[in-house]
C-alpha cells in the first residue's frame, strides 16, 4: 500500500526556520544580509501525520512503479505518478485543494474564500508586529496580491472549517480576488468593497458570496460581528470577523450549492500517495522572496516576505517584516508545501488620478510563473482559458489556472497546502531566491 505524503504543519521547528529569514520583531526595513540569486537581471527585464489513506490509490494501476526510495516510505517519481480521478473510500476522499485524504463531506464541498488583511500593527508591544489573523492556518490555499498603498492582502481558501468558530479579521474586496476565488469554485467572503469596481460584480448571479456592505443589495450581515478583544488598540476596520456557524446558515439561506459544481474541474495536479515530485534536475531554491529583499512598491517590497524551505518536513515557512508569520488562533508559524508566483499584468485603475492607487490585475489568459516545491524552482507558464459559458465573458471565468513547465507538461505539486503570490509584471525583476 502506498503511503500518503506527510504534509501537516510541523511547527516545533518554527524558530529554527525563522532565523534564516531575518531578525525577530524587526521593523519594515529590507533584509540586507542575504545574497539571493535573481530570477531576472536588470538587463532582461493539513492533514494529520500518520493518518493513512484507507486504501492505496488506483489511479496508476498497471504502470511501472519506478522512482527511487527516499525514506519515510516515499518514492521519487511523483512528477509522473499523479492522483488522477478522486474516489470515495470508506467515507474519505482526496482533497482537490491539497491532495490529502479528508472526510468526504470536507473534500467534496466548496471552500470559503475569506478576505484577510495583512497589515503591520502600529505601536505593537509584543513580539509580533502583525495583526492577528485568526484561522488562517486552516487555509488549504492562501492567495496573496498587492493592493493600494503597495502592500498585500490575503485571501484564505478554507475547506476544513468545522472546528472554527470565527475567521478574521475580514476585510474588503478587490475584483481580482473574486476572479481568483471563482477558479476554486469558492464561496466568496468579504466585509466592504472598492466602489465602483466590485459593487456590480459581487451582486452578479454568477458570484456566490457571503458579504456585508451597505452599498450592495445582497448583504448577509448576520454572518459578521465586531470583536475588539482579539487585538487591543486595533482600528475599527480590523475588528470584523466571520462567524463560521452563521456563514453556513447564510449559504443555506441563499440556496448556494454546498458541493463542487459541474463547472469546477480541479485546482492542481498532485503527486500520488507515496510519491514525491522531486524535480532533481531543477535549481535549488530554499529561501524565496516574492518582492526581493529591497524596498520597492510592487506590493511585497514593504513587508519583505520570505518562504524558507525545511528539508526535514519539506515545508516552506513564511516570515515577513523580519518575524515569523503566525496564525492568531494557534500561534504557530504558517507553512506550506508549495509556493507559486503567478506573474500578472498589472496597472492602476485610474492612472490619471494621483489620489487613487486602486490596482487591477489580469488573472485569466496566460503569463509567466515560478513554482517552488521540494526545495526546487520550476520556471513555468500559467494558463487560464476563457469561460466555458460565453455569456460569462472574461469577468465571470470559472476555469482554473493551470501551470506548465517549459516542455508543456502540467506541473505536479506535492500534496499539502499552497501559497500563491500574484506578482505585478512591472516588478517581476525583484523576485529572488537562493
Amino acid at each position: 500500500m502506498k503511503k500518503k505524503i506527510a504534509a501537516a504543519l510541523m511547527m516545533a521547528m518554527t524558530m529554527g526556520v525563522l532565523a534564516g529569514c531575518g531578525e525577530d520583531g524587526g521593523p519594515s526595513a529590507p533584509v540586507s544580509t542575504l545574497n539571493p540569486s535573481p530570477i531576472i537581471t536588470d538587463s532582461t527585464k493539513e492533514s494529520d501525520p500518520g493518518n493513512e489513506p484507507p486504501v492505496e490509490s488506483d489511479s496508476n494501476e498497471g504502470t511501472d512503479i519506478g522512482g527511487t526510495a527516499l525514506g519515510d516510505g516515499m518514492m521519487s517519481g511523483g512528477e509522473t505518478h499523479t492522483i488522477g480521478k478522486r474516489t470515495v473510500v470508506d467515507g474519505r476522499m482526496q482533497s482537490n485543494l491539497t491532495g490529502e485524504w479528508k472526510d468526504e463531506a470536507v473534500a467534496g464541498r466548496r471552500s470559503m474564500a475569506v478576505m484577510i488583511p495583512n497589515n503591520k500593527r502600529a505601536g505593537y508591544k509584543d513580539s509580533s508586529p502583525l495583526l492577528k489573523q485568526y484561522g488562517i492556518s486552516k487555509a488549504s490555499i492562501i492567495y496573496e496580491a498587492p493592493v493600494e498603498g503597495r502592500t498585500s492582502r490575503l485571501m484564505a481558501i478554507i475547506e476544513d472549517y468545522d472546528d472554527l468558530d470565527m475567521v478574521g479579521p475580514v476585510r474588503s474586496s478587490r475584483d481580482y480576488y473574486i476572479h481568483e476565488a471563482m477558479s476554486f469554485d469558492s464561496i466568496y467572503v468579504n466585509w466592504g468593497l472598492a466602489i465602483p469596481w466590485v459593487e456590480k460584480l459581487i451582486e452578479s448571479k454568477h458570484i456566490d458570496n457571503i458579504s456585508t456592505d451597505p452599498v450592495i443589495d445582497n448583504s448577509y450581515n448576520e454572518a459578521f460581528k465586531r470583536d475588539s478583544s482579539k487585538m487591543q488598540g486595533a482600528a475599527t476596520e480590523f475588528t470584523g470577523y466571520l462567524d463560521v456557524a452563521k456563514y453556513a446558515d447564510g449559504v443555506k439561506a441563499r440556496g448556494y450549492e454546498t458541493n463542487y459544481r459541474s463547472t469546477f474541474d480541479k485546482s492542481f495536479e498532485f503527486a500520488d500517495d507515496g510519491y514525491l515530485a522531486t524535480y532533481d534536475s531543477f535549481p535549488d531554491a530554499v529561501k524565496v522572496y516574492p518582492g526581493g529583499t529591497q524596498t520597492n512598491s510592487g506590493g511585497y517590497g514593504s513587508h519583505n516576505p520570505c518562504f524558507e524551505y525545511n528539508a526535514e518536513d519539506r515545508l516552506y515557512y513564511r516570515s515577513q517584516w523580519g518575524a515569523a508569520h503566525t496564525c492568531g488562533l494557534t500561534g504557530e508559524q504558517l507553512a506550506v508545501t508549495n509556493v507559486i508566483f503567478k506573474v500578472c499584468h498589472g496597472s492602476r485603475k485610474e492612472p490619471d488620478n494621483p489620489k487613487s492607487d486602486y490596482l487591477d490585475f489580469v488573472t485569466d489568459g496566460s503569463g509567466k510563473a515560478y513554482v517552488f516545491t521540494n526545495g526546487k524552482v520550476i520556471e513555468a507558464t500559467w494558463e487560464r482559458k476563457g469561460a466555458s459559458d460565453p455569456s460569462y465573458g472574461n469577468y465571470f471565468n470559472p476555469n482554473p489556472t493551470l501551470y506548465y513547465d517549459k516542455s508543456g507538461n502540467e506541473i505536479v505539486l506535492n500534496q499539502g497546502k499552497t501559497w500563491i503570490c500574484c506578482i505585478w509584471d512591472d516588478y517581476e525583476k525583484y523576485i529572488s531566491w537562493e
